[in-house]
């Protein structure tokens, strides 16, 4: 989607923007046609690797349906957002908006309230101090104090970070990059030391033979300079470098056409000189460093053309550095093989913070294997109850099947051993009165 001007002035919180995120732009007499209570749709989620990414991403988009707030929006400058003039325009924003951003926040209350507590329980299972610092940190983007409503001061908060954390951003990720270089780098050095010495001079041969290759490239033209743009008007647009305009590469290349070259935009534009030196068939050519060479390179650009620094170049800002003398510039861009990423102290450094962890995790295995081990006797020992009580059982129930067996065997002797059996009572009813006539003799008779 392409991104809208109204997103675009919003300086501080571009960052929800500027990572291959674009939106649909706002065409300010087509509001007008809107009703002033819009539908609300939920926002889709950027991804900015802030904690707080879908919150802010959100609150923009819920406060952009805003008639009001998206016409101040469009006419604010830097210095008015910085200083929350803006921020105070929340107060006329329409009630089901209001509404909605009091949703937003009790939302993110609730998801940090459930990340700090995991990390709460992690930490305290692994036994370290807390950073209570570093928790409460999670809740700077917003009035924790007031955990039910969106009001102007969490507004404001969310500008105020999203500013310092664009700050670092860059810094991070090159940070990062490093890391990245010396784990490569002590990687290999690992890997060699286990192998015999002809094997691990043929590595080092190819190893160098890769980096020599990698080198061999044509010329890198300097970001942003004449050279650089004249070679995109001419192999990705087609047109003849004597004609180059900058007025006229600008609209072909601002793809939102939002008067803005932003940070896609802008790296979008170095694919050409990247391509000289990375190749994803190549085996030498690593695509990670690729990218660390197109961040540098909008840096760079960044740097000279952004005047203002709301990391945004206007139209304006791009012909007024056409018409500088580095513009002309001639010298080769030097790439990140020719500036070193890290020093050796700083390598093995990294290296012994890798020992440390892993002596870390050797020893919570450890004790991860003695706690399994110990489990293992105690089942063991609860198997064997279970076995015997069992056993016990079936005992009980073998000797109640023979007292019942020899029951029914012997109904006229014993029930049991040394227990008598039970005296059937004799008739001792008298005989029917014939019956007795004829046992009697009768007297007189022979």
């Amino acid at each position: 989607m392409m991104r809208s001007k109204a997103l675009a002035r919003f300086g501080l919180v571009l960052l929800s923007l500027w990572l291959c995120i674009h939106s649909v732009p706002i065409s300010v007499e087509k509001a007008k046609d809107k009703p002033e209570v819009e539908e609300l749709e939920p926002p889709q989620s950027a991804d900015t690797d802030l904690h707080y990414d879908r919150y802010l991403r959100e609150v923009i988009e819920y406060l952009e349906k805003d008639p009001h707030f998206r016409e101040k929006l469009k006419n604010a400058n830097m210095d008015d957002i910085k200083q929350g003039k803006l921020s105070k325009e929340l107060d006329f924003v329409q009630h089901n908006f209001r509404t909605k951003l009091d949703e937003l926040k009790r939302e993110e209350m609730n998801r940090l309230r459930l990340l700090i507590k995991a990390k709460h329980d992690v930490q305290e299972g692994n036994r370290n101090t807390l950073d209570h610092q570093a928790l409460l940190k999670q809740f700077e983007h917003l009035n924790h104090m007031n955990p039910h409503t969106f009001e102007v001061e969490d507004l404001d908060r969310l500008i105020q970070s999203a500013t310092k954390d664009l700050e670092n951003y860059d810094k991070d990720r090159h940070e990062e990059f490093k890391r990245y270089e010396m784990m490569k780098e002590h990687e290999k050095r690992e890997r060699l030391k286990t192998m015999k010495e002809d094997d691990r001079r043929k590595e080092e041969q190819h190893y160098e033979e890769m980096k020599t290759k990698h080198a061999n490239h044509p010329k890198i033209n300097h970001p942003g300079s004449e050279d650089q743009l004249k070679e995109v008007w001419q192999e990705a647009d087609g047109l003849d470098p004597e004609d180059f305009d900058p007025k006229t590469f600008f609209k072909m290349h601002d793809s939102n056409g939002d008067g803005f070259f932003d940070e896609s935009e802008l790296e979008a534009l170095f694919t050409k000189e990247l391509e000289k030196v990375y190749n994803p068939a190549n085996e030498e050519d690593d695509m990670v460093e690729m990218e660390e060479e197109r961040l540098r390179m909008r840096e760079h650009v960044m740097n000279e053309v952004d005047t203002n620094k709301d990391r945004l170049v206007s139209l304006s800002e791009f012909i007024a550095a056409t018409k500088k003398e580095e513009f002309h510039e001639k010298d080769q861009w030097e790439t990140l093989d020719q500036n070193p990423i890290y020093t050796e102290e700083e390598l093995r450094e990294y290296e012994r913070q890798l020992a440390n962890e892993a002596n870390y995790i050797n020893v919570k295995a450890a004790e991860l294997q003695k706690q399994k081990e110990e489990l293992e006797r105690k089942q063991e020992e609860l198997n064997a109850q279970r076995l015997g009580l069992k056993q016990a059982m079936d005992e009980m129930e073998r000797i109640k099947a023979q007292s019942l067996n020899a029951e029914v065997k012997q109904p006229g002797g014993l029930m049991a051993e040394g227990e008598p059996a039970p005296v059937v009572p004799r008739n001792t009813q008298p005989l029917p009165p014939a019956r007795q006539q004829q046992d009697v003799p009768v007297p007189g008779h022979s």
